[in-house]
């Protein structure tokens, strides 16, 4: 079969998302790079904080996952003109949703700590870690959205430039805060809080002014702010909240993953620290690829060409197993010279190397699993993806459980969670591929 989803414009579409997701990642890698040479509590305790603000993040982008699915049939049909208001509409619910997010972070993190994170030191430095980060989930609600609508539009440039913008204010200003250079004050993991933030807010800024100067934002009726379609924003919350759902069960349950490893003690949680960083960038790919899928899968199908996206998705996943198999093979050569750059603890860096190749070995289920998973979403049956989803994270934290709290696995065996949550994703999308009638459904159709 001639596919009209060609090679290049897979890349074109997926190289700039690589590039976002670096965004978040970068973020985490630098914060977890300093920290690591501060200690071993301020390693483990911006990994628990992060993960928690990343349970909220996720919540963000799961809404700007319905726009982008919209955003991606319109183009499709042809019918650009109502991608602007249907951006409107999503601004509108994220400045809301933001704000809300916002004022639960403010509320409940200490009292949630208290009770989750056993080891005094990890449970101060994680606060202090978020009595900054919490504000930047305000920025990152509409970056997400921002994110959105160009991943939608299949144009995807300015994520690049947000990614190379964020990454220099984050280093610069974790290495001026954490240690006090530059003549700021030494705010040791508080520093790398504030320094996340101020990179968020670059990030919103640089979409801002990109899509006033670069983007034809007449053509598709952005910022015209039309009435307001109660209609609309509810067919964008009808795909919309149940990949929200989705993705804050996904996370929470990854965060609770990390509780129970810190009931390990600190030891195991710093080499999860370590790993996580690692798996974070291995993985960097694997998402873009997943979203790229998500979006192409969508636009084929506006376009009536349900019958091309099987091949098309086989092609995005070969694709994306080129492109993982040389960071995987640098990393298998020098694990011990990556663990290192976390840490001068050189023990602990020894002890990291089995568990770094526990997880290249994830890395590799999780290609094929993400961009099936995605392809679920990109249908429009994101109820289904939540249903999916919450079924094999029924298994995952069952395992977790045994292997943290009753077996008291090595930290390694305990990573081998995430060959179990990759392979069932993978299991369930391709049931739903073979034997679901998603080409024929009319709720995939009629978004």
């Amino acid at each position: 079969m001639q596919l009209s989803v060609s090679h290049k414009e897979i890349w074109q579409i997926t190289y700039p998302i690589i590039f976002g997701n670096l965004a978040q990642t970068l973020i985490v890698l630098v914060n977890t790079i300093f920290l690591g040479h501060v200690g071993n509590a301020e390693l483990g305790a911006a990994m628990m904080a992060g993960l928690y603000y990343l349970v909220f993040t996720t919540i963000t982008q799961g809404f700007a996952v319905g726009v982008q699915i919209m955003v991606a049939r319109r183009l499709g049909e042809g019918n650009i003109a109502k991608i602007g208001k249907i951006f409107e509409h999503g601004l509108y619910f994220s400045l809301l949703l933001g704000l809300f997010l916002l004022i639960v972070l403010g509320s409940c993190t200490d009292w949630l700590f208290s009770r989750i994170i056993t080891s005094p030191n990890i449970r101060v430095s994680a606060l202090e870690f978020m009595h900054f980060r919490q504000w930047g989930i305000l920025f990152v609600s509409i970056n997400f959205l921002f994110r959105s609508l160009y991943i939608g539009l299949s144009n995807t440039k300015i994520i690049t430039i947000t990614t190379i913008m964020m990454a220099f204010v984050n280093i610069f200003f974790d290495y001026a805060l954490i240690f006090g250079h530059f003549g700021l004050p030494e705010m040791g993991v508080a520093g790398a809080g504030l320094s996340s933030v101020l990179s968020e807010a670059t990030a919103f800024v640089t979409f801002f002014a990109y899509t006033l100067l670069k983007l034809p934002y007449k053509e598709y009726r952005l910022f015209s702010f039309q009435k307001f379609d109660i209609g609309l924003l509810k067919s964008v919350l009808r795909i919309s909240i149940p990949t929200m759902f989705q993705r804050l069960i996904s996370f929470g349950t990854w965060f609770l993953f990390f509780a129970m490893i810190e009931h390990l003690g600190e030891e195991p949680m710093a080499i999860s620290g370590i790993v996580r960083s690692v798996y974070m960038l291995c993985t960097l790919s694997v998402f873009a690829y997943s979203a790229t899928a998500n979006t192409v899968t969508s636009r084929l199908l506006g376009a009536g060409k349900a019958t091309e996206i099987p091949q098309t998705l086989l092609r995005i996943l070969k694709m994306s197993v080129l492109t993982l198999l040389p960071i995987l093979l640098f990393f298998t050569l020098f694990p011990r010279e990556v663990a290192s750059i976390y840490t001068d603890d050189a023990t602990l860096a020894t002890q990291s190397v089995p568990v770094l190749y526990t997880i290249y070995v994830g890395a590799l289920i999780m290609a094929a699993a993400m961009i099936y998973f995605e392809f679920v979403s990109g249908t429009g049956n994101t109820f289904i993806a939540l249903i999916m989803e919450t079924g094999v994270l029924l298994f995952y934290i069952v395992f977790i459980y045994l292997a943290t709290t009753v077996f008291r696995f090595h930290i390694r065996w305990v990573w081998c969670s995430e060959w179990v949550y990759s392979s069932l994703i993978l299991i369930a999308s391709i049931v739903f591929l073979k034997w679901h009638p998603w080409a024929r459904d009319t709720r995939s159709k009629n978004l």
